[in-house]
């Protein structure tokens, strides 16, 4: 039987935030007055309390007001993950304006594609970052400049809970990025309503994992910040190193930790070889990406289901975050074989919709249309678009918006919803969420590419890769290697294929489309661009390729090729540096891992003398300093292959 009842949630919200019509720089004074002296933010030994974060914070949004920020205008900040990065964030907040995050390990030629879609009225970066940003066509601001500004007066500023606090890019399925334009309202309310379930507290020690340009940081800096708890920001290295992570999490008493289950995977594995590590958890928030409870039992049978608590969260960037709720618990990582996203935060509403907008019947599939106070604003400078993905909900208050996700869901008989993905060339990768189109166009612009077709390929029980196919023009061949330097230059890192593989022609369907289901298997090792180099000459080479060859199940690898380019990914790369331990029986720096990304330099490295291991207390700084530089060579390298293409 079909239904015009949307999903709603069975709670209701009697919270002091849900009541008030604050912005973010409001809410975090409150903060500041009840808990100035503690601890707000921590990295690397290094923390900051409320009163000095909010101190810095207006000097640097006092000098942003008198470079023309104001409600209505842009920021852009490109800065690497640090206290400096969330004092800005916090600054442009107070001024009314709200804050782009821009990724420093994006492609120059991405960062300038953003800035000039955008229109911000300047880019907060350091001097170091601005050597790979000079040409952009914005005005640039040093961060340190602006922290020792002598703060003017801010009473006469004035933000509202409906002014844009952040625009944050998703992938776009023209080939164009788009820009989500989310307002203080949209953030404070989402705190507000779920707070009945978490009961965050000035006690909480969150981690910010993610990258602040990815929407899942906005719920891990802002729901750390305004509820007074300590954030600890995780250094890039340390993210990529899920043993590094884990004592991390046990040293810093980390109680609130969001992760997208391809992450947590890794972090459960390392837990496992550490029984007696006190982690102080209390809740595990899942995001980002589709959640199999089953892959959850392992954990579930060292920790239980009440300490930490595991919850799983169905979101978009559009409609702020997070939309649902659903606690996951023994039982569910014992029978449940579907990805169950649970209930709607109290203030959403959820309806499962056919083509023409009509509510599809209980246990068929129909699109998540996701109306309430969390939906965005819209698309920055994207009105078709905004009109056709925000429209009017019919069955909603008259002027209320409707999202259309594009993602596909059922209800069960008992009430649960079930995700189902996508139902578009939209895909999630590592949590990603990544538009193929948008790959497939910048693959098209390769002068030797006439057409191109990306798909996200998953073998069982692994992660989704992208596997990006390609027609040629007559007489020309590029090669795998010569395809991954090209599109380094025009997307970021998680939207570079891994597998690449060039066809005479497409296989297509009766309708002449492309048959996606046809095309042929992806496989690394297959399409190499360099054989001269397969044989090991030496044993730490031959123990390299061999661990090579079982993670990327590849038969045959070249000891000159860049593990990124045949296959490789960063949750890859942590599979490799795993199984060298292992056979080493030693521990080998994280960031050796992406300095010699080659089985010749690994294996030269391994080979070295070991180097001595930094003191503790430095040791977490050196590794940010390195990490830093390797990000900064990397940034050069792509500079300048861009300049000679």
């Amino acid at each position: 039987m079909s239904t015009t009842l949307p999903v709603v949630s069975k709670h209701t919200v009697n919270h002091p935030l849900a009541q008030l019509d604050a912005s973010l720089a409001d809410l975090f004074a409150d903060v500041c007055n009840k808990y100035g002296g503690r601890l707000a933010v921590t990295l690397d030994g290094r923390s900051i309390t409320y009163e000095e974060l909010n101190r810095t914070s207006n000097r640097i949004a006092s000098a942003l007001i008198e470079e023309g920020a104001h409600p209505g205008t842009i920021v852009a900040i490109c800065l690497e993950r640090s206290i400096e990065m969330i004092a800005t964030m916090l600054a442009v907040a107070k001024t009314g304006a709200a804050y782009l995050p821009i990724d420093p390990g994006y492609p120059t030629a991405r960062i300038a594609e953003t800035i000039a879609d955008a229109g911000p009225i300047a880019l907060v970066t350091t001097q170091g970052l601005a050597e790979r940003l000079y040409h952009i066509h914005v005005k640039l601001l040093y961060v340190s400049e602006l922290s020792d500004h002598v703060p003017g007066a801010l009473e006469g500023v004035t933000v509202t809970a409906n002014d844009a606090a952040y625009v944050i890019y998703t992938s776009g399925s023209t080939g164009r990025a788009k820009g989500v334009v989310v307002t203080h309202h949209n953030v404070t309310r989402l705190l507000a309503q779920t707070q009945n379930w978490f009961q965050f507290s000035q006690h909480d020690v969150w981690t910010m994992f993610h990258s602040f340009a990815f929407d899942f940081s906005v719920w891990e800096i802002w729901g750390c910040l305004l509820t007074g708890g300590r954030l600890v920001i995780v250094p890039f290295g340390v993210s990529r190193s899920p043993d590094e992570f884990h004592r991390l999490l046990v040293e810093e008493r980390v109680t609130v930790l969001n992760q997208t289950p391809s992450a947590f995977v890794l972090l459960d594995q390392v837990d496992a070889k550490v029984p007696l590590a006190r982690l102080s958890l209390r809740l595990i928030i899942f995001g980002g990406e589709a959640l199999a409870p089953a892959t959850l039992r392992a954990w579930l049978s060292r920790h239980g289901d009440q300490t930490p608590q595991l919850v799983n969260m169905y979101g978009i960037t559009e409609t702020t975050v997070h939309v649902t709720y659903r606690r996951i618990t023994a039982t569910d990582a014992d029978r449940e074989r579907e990805s169950v996203i649970g209930e709607p935060i109290p203030d959403m509403r959820i309806y499962l919709l056919d083509a023409n907008l009509q509510p599809v019947r209980d246990g068929e599939e129909g699109e998540i249309c996701v109306g309430g106070a969390g939906v965005a604003r819209g698309y920055l400078n994207r009105a078709a678009l905004t009109a056709e993905r925000f429209c009017d909900d019919p069955f909603g208050e008259t002027g209320s918006k409707l999202y259309r996700s594009g993602d596909l869901a059922r209800r069960r008989e008992d009430g649960e919803l079930v995700y189902l993905g996508r139902r578009d060339s939209q895909v999630k990768v590592n949590g990603f969420r990544i538009e193929l189109g948008e790959i497939e166009t910048a693959i098209v612009t390769h002068p030797a590419v006439v057409q191109a077709c990306v798909i996200a390929h998953c073998e069982p029980g692994g992660n989704p890769r992208l596997a990006a196919y390609y027609v040629a023009q007559f007489g020309m061949e590029p090669s795998t290697r010569e395809m991954s330097e090209f599109l380094a230059t025009r997307l970021p890192a998680q939207m570079m294929p891994a597998f690449y593989q060039r066809l005479a022609v497409f296989p297509l369907t009766p309708n002449g489309k492309v048959d996606r289901s046809a095309l042929p298997t992806p496989r690394a090792g297959t399409i190499l661009p360099d054989r001269r180099s397969l044989a090991a000459a030496t044993t730490m080479e031959d123990l390299v390729a061999s661990i090579w060859r079982v993670v990327l199940e590849a038969k045959a690898v070249s000891l000159d090729d860049n593990f990124f380019d045949v296959g490789g990914t960063s949750l890859l790369l942590i599979a490799v540096r795993t199984g060298i331990q292992e056979q080493l029986d030693r521990q080998i720096p994280v960031t050796w891992m992406f300095e010699y990304t080659t089985i010749r330099a690994l294996a030269k490295r391994l080979s070295d003398p070991v180097e001595a291991p930094p003191a503790v207390e430095k040791a977490p700084q050196l590794l940010q300093n390195r990490i830093q530089k390797q990000r900064m060579a990397f940034a050069r390298v792509r500079a300048a292959r861009s300049v000679t293409q």
